[in-house]
């Protein structure tokens, strides 16, 4: 596997480095010592799983407040999503920088947010699938999030929105929202 650091502090692009042969490949998805030369979180306590039947359905954008605050792993399985995530951490040169990356069963790539992003995505295909890797249990009271179009995110979405839960379309915006770092 290889990491790329994004534009965003602490954020990284992880792609497969597969070894082929007449049968296929095999690839290392996540490795805690080399996730560890960079000081990154590399034990997960929790692997979930997102699917949406239509493309254009958008969730987002999450995040935990402290204590509960969470490091994800994101990778698209099936499909293809554009994933988001935006920088909330008050002292980060970054602060408030959002970024999108392609996630998709064909690039295998992953997505490792740090503490104090929110994240959401958008399906670029029907029938997508999403796994999340995450190194805490999840509390549902220290669940939160941001409204999907906040201007003050200036967020760019590829797709009309098809499908959105109540509850991310009841997101405060950035300025009424809790903070995360």
């Amino acid at each position: 596997m290889t990491l790329e650091e994004l534009p965003l502090a602490g954020a990284y692009r992880i792609s497969l480095s597969p070894h082929t042969d007449e049968r296929g490949f095999f690839a290392r998805t996540v490795c805690e010592d080399t996730l560890a030369t960079r000081g990154l979180v590399g034990r997960f306590r929790q692997s979930s799983v997102s699917f949406n039947l239509r493309r254009g359905t958008t969730r987002g954008m999450h995040y935990a407040i402290a204590p509960h605050a969470e490091t994800k792993l994101v990778r698209c399985t099936m499909g293809a999503i554009h994933d988001v995530i935006v920088d909330l951490r008050r002292n980060s040169p970054t602060y408030l920088q959002s970024i999108g990356v392609e996630l998709s069963a064909r690039n295998r790539a992953a997505l490792y947010i740090p503490v104090g992003f929110a994240h959401g995505f958008q399906t670029l295909q029907d029938e997508t699938e999403v796994l999340y890797m995450i190194d805490r249990t999840y509390v549902a009271e220290a669940a939160q999030g941001l409204r999907w179009d906040d201007p003050a995110l200036d967020i760019v979405w590829p797709e009309p929105v098809t499908v959105i839960s109540e509850r991310d379309l009841a997101f405060p915006a950035w300025a009424d929202a809790e903070t995360v770092a």
